[in-house]
């Protein structure tokens, strides 16, 4: 479905509402993340604030003025080897789901990534019926590369988490 007027552009503070909002309904209705309490927008705001200082993506999609969704890369682990390897996060607004923006979003942040010089992008999808992320990532050229069983205990049920992973740039063929 076309999106004529879609915007993707680097979040700022002035954003962060919009952005508390859909992750919230995420934490509260969802098993995407395993957060269970949502963050306020202090909160938000410093998680945004991190990732700006340490120089990495956090992007949004805007249609006609209205922020519905938002992405980032964080580092995959803060030990000093997986340096090359991001993880990616994507959150839509309720209602925007199927519509090309999550693969808009993903897309703008791999290309960015990939400008960055990072290798590996992993994806850590909660609950392994997350068909529309598990897609995402897929029609984007991410592979499975395992689950893990039943790590996640969110509205009284155990959940799976699905990793998927996508080499950017040279990925591993030689060291940078």
């Amino acid at each position: 479905m076309p999106l004529p007027s879609l915007q993707i552009r680097d979040a700022t503070e002035s954003d962060i509402p919009a952005i508390q909002a859909i992750y919230a309904h995420h934490v509260l209705h969802g098993t995407a993340t395993f957060e269970e309490i949502p963050p306020d927008e202090a909160g938000m705001k410093r998680r945004l604030r991190t990732l700006q200082e340490a120089s990495l993506p956090f992007l949004v999609a805007e249609l006609d003025g209205m922020v519905r969704g938002y992405c980032y890369a964080n580092f995959y682990h803060t030990r000093s080897a997986y340096r090359y390897t991001l993880e990616d996060t994507v959150y839509l607004e309720e209602g925007w789901r199927g519509r090309g923006l999550g693969k808009a979003l993903l897309s703008a942040l791999l290309e960015r990534c990939e400008a960055g010089g990072w290798r590996q992008m992993v994806a850590l999808i909660g609950d392994s019926s997350n068909a529309g992320s598990i897609g995402l990532h897929r029609s984007l050229g991410f592979r499975q590369i395992g689950i893990l069983e039943k790590v996640g205990l969110k509205f009284g049920q155990w959940h799976d988490v699905v990793m998927m992973q996508k080499n950017l740039g040279k990925g591993s063929s030689d060291t940078p």
